[in-house]
């Protein structure tokens, strides 16, 4: 008959009836008369690490954000808020920074053309090198803050 290693009842299958330990693994003695090791059941953690949900912070923008910073766990941690506020944060200035070239290039009819084809472009592709530079760092576990975002972003978390 096995007994429990936590409350010393006996146990009848692999978990213990008033404790609800599970058995100690069986080990084979040890030549010389020492008692065999008893292990404990490890809890295993849940979900993803600290570095993959701030990397996933990043990758719809403010709506992976505002999903991370409404999920249970991630929720309470201090390092994904941060990546979930700043992602929110630099998705609102990009959008506010499109809507501002717009207005500037649509006042600037004949020079508009010329810098619609060539600077917009441009702006947009160092904003999705930052949205990549910004997801690579959080997986990473770096914690770039941005300029005016980053201070914001450090508030809320």
């Amino acid at each position: 008959m096995a007994f429990c290693a936590s409350c010393g009842s006996q146990m009848d299958g692999r978990f213990c009836a008033k404790c609800g330990a599970m058995a100690a693994a069986e080990v084979p003695p040890v030549p010389g008369g020492a008692p065999p090791p008893t292990y404990a059941a490890q809890a295993v953690p849940a979900g993803m690490s600290d570095n993959v949900a701030s990397a996933l912070c990043y990758l719809f923008g403010f709506i992976t954000g505002i999903i991370f910073l409404v999920l249970a766990p991630y929720n309470q941690n201090r390092t994904v808020r941060f990546h979930a506020f700043q992602s929110i944060f630099l998705n609102v200035g990009a959008f506010i920074c499109s809507i501002g070239i717009s207005i500037l290039f649509g006042m600037l009819h004949f020079i508009g053309l010329f810098f619609g084809l060539f600077l917009g472009p441009l702006i947009w592709l160092l904003f999705f090198c930052l949205w990549l530079y910004m997801m690579w760092s959080a997986y990473q576990g770096k914690k770039v803050m941005l300029p005016i975002i980053g201070d914001l972003a450090q508030k809320q978390a």
